[in-house]
């Protein structure tokens, strides 16, 4: 009998499991051709709705933010400007993701990030029970209770979808 490869486990899972916050995992195979969300939600049998994505913005003062939106939308930045507290948002270079986060393009994280940043979470998280975010690495999802995550990163909850 052959063994089960063993997952290893991401900053996400660990801060999490430390944290004592409830969570379970998803994997998937990762089609470097379409890195959606909603590629993945379609893949895993999910409501694209309950999976939402990690986005990471610069602010006007050259700090950085995260929003977190359901994967088949697309983020009004002045909503989340409004929502952080800042003049205004751009979304960060992709080149300059990893050195800023730790994290690459498809396997982004709110949770387990280098440094933890200002995050607002779009308040249609409110309407499941659990959402599905990046674990941290492509091929990995997280299942967790939004009050959980909101709770854990410090996120404000905000409508910031267009």
């Amino acid at each position: 009998m052959a063994k089960r490869e063993k997952l290893q486990k991401t900053n996400a899972m660990r801060e999490l499991e430390r944290a004592g916050i409830a969570f379970d995992v998803r994997t998937y195979e990762v089609d470097e051709n379409d890195l959606s969300g909603v590629h993945v939600a379609e893949q895993l049998g999910e409501e694209p709705g309950q999976g939402f994505k990690t986005l990471v913005c610069e602010t006007a003062s050259g700090g950085h933010a995260v929003c977190c939106i359901p994967v088949a939308e697309e983020l009004d930045l002045k909503a989340a400007a409004r929502a952080l507290g800042e003049k205004s948002l751009v979304m960060m270079h992709v080149r300059d993701l990893v050195p800023v986060t730790g994290y690459m393009r498809g396997g982004c994280s709110p949770v387990g990030m280098k440094k933890r940043f200002p995050t607002v979470i779009d308040e249609t998280c409110e309407l499941w029970d659990q959402i599905f975010i990046s674990g941290g690495r492509r091929g990995i999802q997280l299942v967790i209770a939004p009050a959980d995550l909101v709770s854990f990163v410090g996120a404000t909850v905000a409508a910031i979808t267009r």
